[in-house]
């Protein structure tokens, strides 16, 4: 146990928890009218998704201290929850808060999303709930595309 611990902490890498949240919880809990949330739903399984984590562990880095919160919220299977998730996000070395959507029905979690989204992933979707400004994007995004949206956003 001890060395499994000395191992996580030579690398740098904290196991974070990973709440499982319904659709609705992930939505309630990005709700606080003084901050930009981006958040993005992606899996492991996804190439597409893992390629542009990198872009999302920038964009942590970029607003950390600011009112801009990044979440990430996996899609894999209920199998893969926790363990293989905690063990990847552990190995990627992912700052980014983490949710574990619990909901299993895509015709009725997506649309709560946006009603333009066909499901695909990665999605992300950047809101600030003070002013009711949002934007939805499917595929992948870089870092440098959404601090233009999200410090339009802001004012900044």
């Amino acid at each position: 146990m001890c060395m499994v611990a000395a191992l996580a902490l030579s690398q740098g890498a904290e196991a974070q928890q990973i709440p499982a949240m319904s659709m609705d919880e992930v939505i309630s809990s990005t709700s606080a009218k003084d901050t930009t949330y981006i958040i993005n739903f992606w899996a492991t399984w996804c190439a597409p998704c893992v390629q542009e984590l990198p872009e999302f562990n920038s964009l942590y880095k970029h607003y950390e201290g600011k009112p801009v919160r990044v979440v990430l919220v996996s899609l894999d299977f209920k199998e893969d929850y926790p363990m293989k998730l905690g063990t990847f996000l552990q190995r990627k070395r992912i700052l980014p808060q983490v949710i574990w959507l619990s909901d299993t029905n895509p015709n009725e979690f997506v649309p709560k999303v946006d009603k333009s989204w066909e499901g695909s992933i990665p999605a992300t979707m950047i809101v600030h709930p003070g002013t009711g400004e949002r934007k939805f994007i499917e595929g992948q995004v870089t870092a440098k595309q959404v601090i233009k949206i999200v410090d339009r956003m802001r004012k900044d």
